[in-house]
């Protein structure tokens, strides 16, 4: 089952976090309000955990069993070149932080698991390192659980998210925790076991919308609980990078999926689904475009206002992201999944 019209919210989750990676001199952080929203649009991340545990129920949910191999291999090759990709092209200007300990952490997607090296060499990776544990662990919850309709990892998912969120927030307030940039940001913000809960949360709204797939118009209650998402960024101050969103992130995913209103005929359009398949692309290799930009610019000695700079950047890597999907992430998925290697 494809669902085309999600598709295009993980390109608006994407470009938010690279709003939220750019200069905060920006046009966008002028503005009380708004830039309430971009600081805290790592969000966006949570929003991909969750996605992805929707996404791989839509994607398995008729299947008996998951081979294991054979499922391993698919999802290697789906996210696996383009993450080698951001690394390249981060040592393209960065190449002084380039050591083999980092490299083999980043290669094996293990910077998260140690506080103090989640952010090493091209930084959005650390959360592909959380999504390795997703992917390992899925066939086994679908094999035991989800395939024979066990209720009981139901029970488990919500205890565990609700524990997560408790834990969250007493431990930002605990005097364990030093604030940005130390290993106990890392632990709480990076740490796979951290997230587990917004993937499994994913899952079950994955079970929930398959098993209860009625379409109809939703256009209202999209936007209202986009508006609450926004007005909850805004107004309530609490920490929402461990999954808590996923009260508005669960229904807001299933009435898009579900919608077949003036929402759903603009988000399945050619161009921005396309954009949508892209987003990988975008998130992984924004940094280090951002990186070679400001690289190329120093050296042409362009002397350009940081709004300018921004809008450059943004067409650039949009492009780039494109030529990416394209020619690197496709061709070589494919490549890789056909591959008989047993």
């Amino acid at each position: 089952m494809k669902i085309s019209q999600i598709t295009f919210t993980r390109f608006l989750a994407a470009i938010a976090i690279v709003i939220s990676h750019f200069n905060k001199d920006m046009f966008v952080y002028k503005t009380d309000y708004i830039s309430s929203i971009f600081l805290k649009a790592n969000v966006g991340v949570s929003y991909f955990f969750i996605l992805s545990g929707f996404i791989m129920i839509v994607a398995y949910h008729k299947k008996e069993k998951i081979a294991y191999f054979d499922y391993y291999k698919n999802r290697f090759a789906r996210i696996y070149p383009l993450y080698v990709m951001g690394l390249l092209l981060y040592l393209v200007t960065r190449y002084f932080n380039f050591s083999t300990d980092k490299v083999f952490l980043y290669l094996f997607g293990l910077q998260s698991w140690i506080p103090g090296k989640a952010m090493i060499l091209n930084f959005p990776g650390w959360s592909i390192s959380v999504e390795f544990l997703f992917y390992m662990i899925f066939p086994l919850l679908y094999n035991y659980f989800y395939s024979k309709k066990n209720k009981s990892i139901w029970v488990a998912a919500l205890v565990l998210w609700v524990i997560t969120q408790v834990f969250s927030h007493l431990y930002e307030a605990s005097p364990s925790y030093k604030g940005p940039h130390t290993e106990s940001h890392e632990f709480l913000y990076y740490f796979p076991l951290m997230h587990v809960s917004e993937f499994l949360v994913g899952n079950l709204a994955g079970l929930f919308f398959v098993n209860n797939f009625k379409q109809k118009n939703y256009d209202i209650p999209v936007v209202l609980i986009f508006t609450a998402i926004m007005l909850a960024l805004i107004f309530i101050p609490l920490f929402y990078h461990n999954g808590l969103m996923a009260l508005l992130f669960i229904p807001l995913i299933i009435l898009i999926s579900r919608n077949n209103g003036v929402v759903t005929q603009l988000f399945s359009l050619k161009p921005l689904e396309y954009l949508g398949e892209a987003s990988y692309a975008v998130y992984i290799t924004h940094i280090p475009i951002l990186y070679i930009l400001r690289e190329f610019l120093k050296w042409q000695k362009y002397t350009l206002d940081i709004n300018s700079i921004f809008w450059i950047y943004l067409i650039f890597l949009i492009l780039t992201s494109l030529l990416f999907y394209q020619f690197v992430e496709k061709p070589l998925r494919d490549y890789l999944k056909k591959l008989n290697i047993r």
